[in-house]
């Protein structure tokens, strides 16, 4: 079983120009689990996992895998599998043909690219020419190339982009499986929705910094949910409410009211035979969470 090493970023920052893309970026990603990098469009997230994969050299700081860069690596697509571009393929090649070219030069042998192939579910595909691919077939593709060596550590930059319902069904359930075998698995997105199945841990940045890191647990902040509440008659409501002492405002679907438990609310409606039309629980998500971070939606 393939083992993970831990991926850990040290004060890494990338200047161009004057445009600071990275700023002092630290935080370490974990073996046997899924990780999620999370960040609207611009935050910093490709250019991050670019210079982790050597690609663009970092002003400065490093990023390693245990402890060694990516360039350093003796072995690198045997522990480190990537996959940042989905449509990097040449069009008038097979997938067999192109995961083949991969494995000769790493030295691996052919049977790998029969057995990845299989893993991500492109056996039936694989000597029809990428060109005629969908997008979500070329997702595929990519994860194949990244799995090709078998490595311990998984970098992917957002590999559910483009897919359908069951492609995404099918890849966090790929993600979850990678990491219970040991692997370390860093998956970046620009939506906390299409990762939330799937991770264990987040990572967010905005305007290349640090915004937040930890479990999902910990980015619901919420610890005091409140009840919508609304009827024919909200003058009568209103004051149910306050003879309960239940304090309120006025929200732009019915009263909201600082009360956890909606039995409670039903219950001083009723007593006051005041007839109600709402009545639910009012929460803040995760991904309200997640926008309040990288500054609300205007940036995805």
């Amino acid at each position: 079983m393939p083992t993970g090493a831990v991926i850990e970023f040290t004060n890494i920052t990338k200047t161009f120009g004057h445009v600071n893309a990275v700023n002092d970026l630290s935080f370490t990603v974990e073996p046997g689990r899924v990780t999620g990098f999370l960040g609207p469009n611009g935050a910093g997230k490709t250019t991050t996992l670019r210079m982790l994969l050597g690609l663009v050299a970092p002003t400065s700081g490093t990023a390693t895998f245990g402890g060694i860069r990516y360039r350093d690596l003796p072995q690198p697509l045997s522990t480190v599998g990537a996959a940042l571009e989905a449509a990097s393929f040449h069009p008038g090649r097979t997938a067999r043909n192109h995961l083949g070219i991969y494995a000769i030069a790493a030295g691996l042998p052919a049977e790998r690219v029969t057995d990845v192939l299989r893993k991500v579910g492109l056996a039936d595909y694989a000597d029809r020419r990428v060109g005629g691919y969908s997008l979500g077939m070329r997702q595929r593709l990519g994860l194949a190339y990244a799995m090709i060596g078998d490595p311990g550590v998984l970098v992917l930059d957002e590999p559910i982009n483009g897919l359908d319902p069951k492609g995404i069904k099918w890849i966090r359930g790929f993600l979850r499986d990678m990491a219970a075998e040991g692997r370390t698995v860093l998956v970046s997105s620009h939506l906390l929705s299409e990762v939330q199945q799937s991770v264990d841990e987040v990572v967010i940045i905005a305007k290349g910094s640090l915004a937040h890191r930890g479990t999902l647990a910990s980015l619901d902040t919420d610890t005091a949910p409140q009840v919508i509440v609304d009827g024919p008659d909200r003058d009568a409501l209103s004051d149910a409410l306050t003879a309960a002492g239940v304090t309120f405002s006025i929200g732009r679907t019915g009263l909201l009211a600082a009360e956890p438990d909606p039995a409670r609310i039903g219950h001083i409606a009723f007593s006051a035979g005041v007839e109600i039309s709402v009545l639910h629980r009012q929460k803040s998500g995760l991904e309200d969470s997640f926008l309040a971070l990288v500054g609300g939606g205007d940036s995805l």
